[in-house]
Formats: structure tokens, C-alpha cells, sequence
């Protein structure tokens, strides 16, 4: 039953299952998804690959362009479209929030790469 699932990314145990979308190690606690695990075992760097909203391929450090305006909880305006974010990082977030940086009036946060351009 084991056989078609990957081991632990963590700890290498063998004894990985199934909860819902995710998989689960018994041994260290950790749990990933399973597409997560598919990438690394193969050893693809399909994932690492992010674009933007128009198809352009972003990396660290670049600057892009909020192409729709966000909202934000706790903040009454949100983040309007054409709002420049400078020096970005590419990150493996949830709900594929894969951009982390810092907005000017709003501090630390996770952006889609779908709702941004390169600039």
C-alpha cells in the first residue's frame, strides 16, 4: 500500500500516508503535499520556475507591478493596481502565494504571482 508513496522530504521514513490532500510522516510529524514531493523526488525544477501575470519569468530581486487592486484584511484601501513592489523573493507558499516582500504602508506579505507584472 506503501509503495507508490514518496518517503518523508524530513526524515526519510518510509511509513508516509495519506490525510486528505496531504501526506503525513507518523515518525517526525511532517506533512507536504503530495505535488511537492513529486518535484523534489524527480528532482524537476518545473516549480522553481514562477510567472507573472503576462507570462514573463520572475526571479529574486526584481521588481513588479500589482496589475489588479487586493484586498487586504484590516486595511480599508487594499493594495491598488499599478503599486510597485521592489526586490521580491520567491517563495513556496500556501494557496500559491509564491512572492514574498515588503509593500510600502502595508509591511511583510505573501503575493500571487498571477496578480503582478514584471515591471
Amino acid at each position: 500500500m506503501n509503495e507508490t508513496l514518496p518517503p518523508c522530504p524530513e526524515c526519510s521514513s518510509a511509513y508516509t500516508y495519506e490525510m486528505g490532500a496531504l501526506l503525513v510522516c507518523p515518525e517526525c510529524g511532517h506533512e507536504w503535499s503530495p505535488a511537492a514531493s513529486g518535484d523534489a523526488a524527480t528532482g524537476t525544477s518545473e516549480d522553481s520556475v514562477i510567472k507573472d501575470s503576462v507570462g514573463n519569468v520572475l526571479t529574486d530581486g526584481d521588481t513588479v507591478t500589482v496589475v489588479k487592486t487586493l484586498k487586504v484584511k484590516g486595511s480599508p484601501t487594499g493594495i491598488k493596481a499599478g503599486t510597485k513592489v521592489r526586490n521580491i523573493r520567491l517563495v513556496n507558499g500556501t494557496d500559491g502565494h509564491d512572492i514574498d516582500c515588503k509593500i510600502d504602508g502595508f509591511g511583510a506579505m505573501q503575493l500571487k504571482s498571477s496578480v503582478v507584472r514584471k515591471a
